[in-house]
Formats: C-alpha cells, sequence, structure tokens
C-alpha cells in the first residue's frame, strides 16, 4: 500500500505525523540552548588554540601576524620538545603498568579479606582524593637527601641514601612511583567493581573442571571477565599520566638538566614564562594530537582482546 494510499484510508495517519513533527522541531529548540552552549566550550577554545598556533601573538601583545607553519616547524626542530616527549613517554610507560598492576592486587587482596574491607578501600582511596600539589611538598621532604624518612629507612639496612630529585637518573622515577601512589587507588576502586561482577557460576563450573588453584582461576576466570574494566583504566590511567604536571613543577620543575622536563611543563614555560603562547598554542595542537591518537589506538588494541560478558 502505498504512502497516500495509506493515509486516505487512515485519516488521522497525516495528522499524527505532523504532530511528531511539531514535537520534534519543539524538543530540537529547547535542547538548542545548551547544543550550543556545550559546542562552544568543548570546541569553541581548541578552534581558538589552533588559529594561535598560526600566529606570532605574544601573551599580552596588543597584535600579532599569521605564520603559518612556522611555530610547528620550530617546535619540531626543538631538542626540548623532543627530550619532554621522550621523558613524558617514559612516564606514561612507568606508571600505566605500575598503576594497573597495583591497583588490581590490592583490589584482589581485599577481596579476599573477609572484614575490613571498607577500611581498605577508604585507606587505599585517599591519594586520590588529595591535591597532588600538596601531597607533592610531603615527597619532597620525604625524598630529601639527607633528613628525608626515604633515605632514612634504606639506611637501617645498610642501603646508601641517593638525592632522588636532583639526580638525573632517578628524578623522573621518583616522580614516576609518586604518580602510581597517587593513581592505584582510583584502579583499585575500579577493578574491586568489576570483581563483585564476576558470576560465581563461573568459579563454580571452574571448579568443576579440575580448576582448584587460585592461579588458575584467576589465570581462566578472573582476568579475563576484568577485560573491560581492564581496558577502562589502562585508557584512563594513560591519559592521566600525559597529564602530569604538578608534581613536576613543585618537585622538580623540570630538571635537573631537563631530565623530568615533561610535555605540560614545557608547554607552560612557553606559554607563561617566555610569552611565546602562538608557539606554546603550537604545543598543545600536538600534545592534543598525540593524546587523541593514543587513546584511539588503545581503544582498538584492547578490544580485540576484551571478553564481554
Amino acid at each position: 500500500m502505498s504512502v497516500t494510499a495509506m493515509e486516505q484510508a487512515h485519516p488521522s495517519v497525516p495528522k499524527a505525523r505532523r504532530h511528531g513533527a511539531r514535537e520534534a522541531a519543539i524538543a530540537a529548540l529547547a535542547v538548542s540552548p545548551a547544543v550550543i552552549l556545550l559546542a562552544g566550550l568543548l570546541f569553541g577554545p581548541a578552534l581558538a588554540v589552533v588559529l594561535f598556533s598560526l600566529t606570532d601573538w605574544q601573551l599580552g601583545g596588543a597584535s600579532f601576524n599569521f605564520i603559518g607553519l612556522a611555530n610547528f616547524q620550530a617546535l619540531f626542530a626543538d631538542a626540548l620538545f623532543w627530550k619532554a616527549l621522550g621523558n613524558t613517554a617514559l612516564y606514561v610507560v612507568l606508571v600505566v603498568p605500575g598503576t594497573v598492576l597495583l591497583g588490581l592486587l590490592v583490589a584482589l587482596l581485599i577481596e579476599a579479606s573477609p572484614g575490613l574491607r571498607g577500611f581498605y578501600r577508604a585507606v587505599h582511596f585517599l591519594p586520590v582524593m588529595s591535591t597532588m600539589s600538596a601531597m607533592a611538598i610531603v615527597w619532597g621532604t620525604m625524598l630529601h637527601p639527607t633528613i628525608g624518612l626515604v633515605n632514612r629507612l634504606l639506611g637501617v639496612f645498610g642501603i646508601a641514601g641517593l638525592n632522588w630529585l636532583r639526580d638525573e637518573h632517578t628524578a623522573l622515577l621518583a616522580l614516576a612511583l609518586i604518580g602510581i601512589w597517587q593513581g592505584f587507588g582510583f584502579a583499585m576502586v575500579l577493578f574491586v567493581s568489576g570483581l563483585k561482577a564476576v558470576p560465581q557460576q563461573l568459579y563454580d563450573a571452574a571448579a568443576v573442571d579440575g580448576c582448584d588453584g587460585p592461579f588458575a582461576r584467576l589465570r581462566l576466570v578472573t582476568l579475563p571477565m576484568l577485560g573491560p574494566v581492564t581496558m577502562f583504566v589502562v585508557i584512563l590511567t594513560a591519559s592521566r599520566a600525559f597529564e602530569v604536571f604538578d608534581s613536576v613543577r613543585v618537585l622538580t620543575q623540570g630538571g635537573p638538566n631537563y631530565a623530568s622536563e615533561v610535555l605540560l611543563t614545557r608547554l607552560y614555560a612557553e606559554s607563561f614564562d617566555y610569552l611565546r603562547t602562538g608557539y606554546g598554542a603550537a604545543l598543545t595542537v600536538v600534545y592534543l594530537a598525540i593524546v587523541v591518537a593514543l587513546t584511539l589506538t588503545q581503544a582498538r588494541f584492547l578490544e580485540r582482546r576484551v571478553h564481554y560478558a
């Protein structure tokens, strides 16, 4: 039956269709201010950064000139940019596995213990709630070469202390350990939620098949069922690791000799210390492109290895 014949047979159809179209138009009109505002908040700053990256504007300057891709050319020729990018990549490589593995281990231990689960969860989640700038000062005191708690504990075992934050070989490692400490509590909470969602029937079926050992249960049941949670934790942890700034700025300022310089501290220095806003905008564009590419790559790579119940 054609649309015209159907409308003739059912006169109420055109009226209902017009009524539905009117409702859709009213709904679109009602949400349009929020959509426009949200789009402006999301894409407006990003567009402004892209435009500034094509200029030689300096913060506070009254005028600027469009210089095309000159800022990007200077950026890719800058040795400090590549140094900061390498340090950021190494920081991510250290923090992501450490945070994920430690968060999973703590979650397994908490769920295996019968009592005080709420207390242990709260204690391990406290670093996530703390302000990183304030905690960085505490860590700076703990890592002090002479009066720091870490070196004093090492001295008890006869191990010589190190100048953790002023040695080129240990500064980035110390910052990565602080990053793991600050982030593993959030990973733990997510893994605890994932463990509670694993059906007990799977463990019972595994026991019937002769899989009684804890490590076999972990390998064959728990880890596959935690696939979606693990993918989310890895992507979120990597994104947050790329955003490292507070601890570096407070503890090392990128030193010594740029050994702990990361992308965001380089961006801050160029934009606000040297007032090279156009150059800093170009660095921001590259930084955002790297984060988006990393996130999409991780999602595509991990999606193939995730089991969804």
